[in-house]
């Protein structure tokens, strides 16, 4: 299947919807891919109408050369700062920063199909909370992650201290918030910060195999598993249990479960609808 590629308003990033798969990629490559006042909101859309698009089954974030996302400009947080944020009031700034955070990490944890990060070089700060919004991340040999914050004198943003907590636990999340050390892809692994590393030349090829075989996937009772993976962190044992039954039910009743029934029986690969 041809890709298709979706004007995104900017050339800062990029979207292509390629078997299912919709790659999205950062693309400020002389400056790491951080953030800005063009690819951020184009970002939100994108996560937001691949999220809602029939088409997609998965949504794939990485970004353009040798960087994933060096998070904000910190020259942007000196003397080109924005006159129009400088101008607002603490509680507008707050207000601002909320609803810009809502629809960028906080859009990505909501998306009902799987999503993944690859990362070609360095995710920092809002860009590591970008990668770790995500449900996988694959690291390329020669990336690697901080918190970065510590180093520009600031507490943290977009969910960082939540996400990172839940992926390392305690203890690790406030050695990296308070360091802001980086940390290899290879450690990054071994402390379940990403899920896999693999060679540099071969991050976008793996990356893609993956979330096309995930895109080919049975999408209603994928978007459930997410449900019940979200609600493991959220709800007690009986809950989340409960929960889990009704929607194991919900699934049984689909056509793509008959059909993967059926495939079993014949011997052959299910052909997903996504009914």
């Amino acid at each position: 299947m041809p890709a298709t590629t979706i004007d995104t308003g900017t050339d800062e990033l990029l979207c292509e919807i390629r078997d299912r798969v919709a790659v999205i990629t950062l693309n400020r490559p002389e400056v790491r891919n951080a953030m800005s006042d063009r690819l951020t909101p184009a970002l939100r859309t994108m996560i937001r109408t691949c999220g809602e698009n029939p088409d997609v089954g998965v949504l794939l974030l990485t970004g353009a050369g040798t960087a994933f996302c060096a998070g904000g400009d910190v020259k942007g947080m000196g003397a080109h700062r924005d006159p129009r944020r400088l101008a607002m009031s603490q509680e507008e700034k707050v207000a601002d920063l909320q609803e810009r955070q809502r629809l960028l990490t906080g859009a990505l944890v909501s998306v009902r199909k799987p999503t993944i990060a690859a990362l070609p070089g360095p995710a920092v700060g809002a860009g590591l909370a970008l990668a770790m919004a995500c449900d996988i991340r694959i690291a390329a040999e020669s990336a690697f992650v901080s918190t970065g914050y510590l180093r520009v004198a600031l507490s943290g943003d977009y969910g960082i201290a939540w996400l990172l907590t839940r992926l390392v636990g305690t203890a690790r999340a406030r050695e990296l918030m308070f360091t802001a050390e980086k940390v290899d892809a290879r450690r990054c692994e071994a402390i379940g910060l990403v899920n896999r590393v693999v060679p540099d030349a071969k991050l976008q090829e793996e990356a893609f195999v993956l979330a096309k075989t995930m895109a080919e996937g049975p999408s209603i009772a994928l978007r459930y598993m997410k449900d019940n993976l979200d609600e493991a962190l959220a709800f007690d044992f009986a809950t989340a249990r409960d929960h889990e039954a009704e929607r194991l039910v919900r699934t049984t009743m689909t056509s793509d479960h008959r059909e993967a029934v059926q495939a079993f029986i014949d011997k052959r690969k299910a052909v997903f609808t996504g009914k």
